[in-house]
């Protein structure tokens, strides 16, 4: 690799069960990565160490980089959060953690500026700073997965709110009589259309009688039909599948078309694992937006898929130490 020398930062995803850490380049560019276990349910400083262990292995690939210099560490972790002062509240799945100082801990560490937020709003940094909402001075970014994650981005900054709880378009409710959400609230668009959503609403139809090869995908059980399940089943031409996922695009035009007359981004972009089984209908989505938007230009509005995928986490870590993002 050349001497040429670059401004590096450290990308740091920690989930439930693991930590990926990667050095990204000032062009979004992911040169290395790593991963290792998170020891989620021992002390706080036991957690703190998985993630120093990544940060530590990835540090030293720099040295191997030439003349390069490392700007800082942005780290992506689950919420609730505050990413004013980087303190990890209640996290659900990190039951290691409860207010710990966790940019504090790293940059005592490291002596290096250290940023903190959740997933979501780096991913849709690091999409707005080198990916699809590249060049849009406004963005608006889903990450569909096992819930649904948002973003909200102007001029290349994320829109945090008064107190750093902004951008939970995933709890957005759009039916008040709709199912109860894992946040408690009734109706939100991650209890209809994020992945567990999808599983549940196949699984709700052939246990009604329709015939189906996800029943074979699942072994003859309607309770092991995943999501994964459904979008196999959608390639095969399932028409299970097909009514399941026309369902999810109407759901989604709902949510989207209330997004553009709230924002109306300049563009809306779409991450995670569940969008790559969309993603073929993102152009049906767009065409039924005038149905759920009084926006007349509504459709004007690209939709675009997200550059990075299993890697946003990385990626928008990275971005966190892009300039002042706050």
């Amino acid at each position: 690799m050349s001497n040429t020398r670059r401004d590096l930062a450290i990308g740091v995803d920690i989930g439930g069960t693991k930590v990926a850490a990667g050095l990204v380049d000032s062009n979004g560019e992911i040169l290395s990565h790593h991963r290792n276990p998170m020891v989620a349910d021992a002390s706080a400083a036991t957690g703190l160490e998985s993630v120093t262990k990544a940060i530590e292995t990835t540090r030293q690939q720099v040295k191997e980089m030439g003349a390069n210099k490392l700007i800082g560490i942005g780290i992506c972790a689950p919420g609730p959060l505050d990413p004013n002062s980087g303190v990890v509240l209640n996290p659900p799945n990190l039951p290691c953690w409860r207010n710990f100082p966790l940019a504090e801990e790293v940059a005592r560490l490291y002596r290096i500026p250290v940023k903190v937020d959740n997933d979501a709003n780096a991913a849709g940094l690091a999409e707005a700073l080198w990916g699809a909402a590249r060049g849009y001075r406004s963005a608006f970014y889903a990450t569909l997965g096992t819930g649904i994650g948002t973003a909200i981005l102007f001029d290349g900054k994320i829109y945090h709110g008064r107190t750093g709880a902004a951008g939970e378009g995933g709890h957005m409710s759009i039916n008040y009589q709709g199912p109860r959400c894992a946040c408690g609230k009734l109706g939100c668009i991650e209890a209809l259309a994020a992945g567990p959503a999808i599983a549940r609403r196949a699984r709700a139809k052939l246990e009604s009688g329709r015939r189906s090869s996800l029943l074979d995908m699942a072994a003859g059980k309607p309770e092991h039909v995943t999501s994964e399940m459904v979008g196999r089943g959608l390639n095969a031409g399932d028409p299970v599948a097909r009514d399941v996922i026309t369902e999810t695009i109407e759901l989604l035009a709902c949510w989207f078309g209330n997004i553009v007359d709230l924002l109306e981004p300049d563009v809306m972009v779409v991450g995670g694992g569940v969008s790559a089984m969309l993603k073929p209908y993102f152009a049906e989505i767009q065409d039924r937006l005038p149905a759920w938007s009084i926006n007349q230009r509504c459709r004007e509005i690209p939709l675009l898929p997200a550059r990075y995928g299993e890697d946003s986490g990385i990626a928008g870590g990275a971005a966190l130490c892009s300039g002042d993002h706050n």
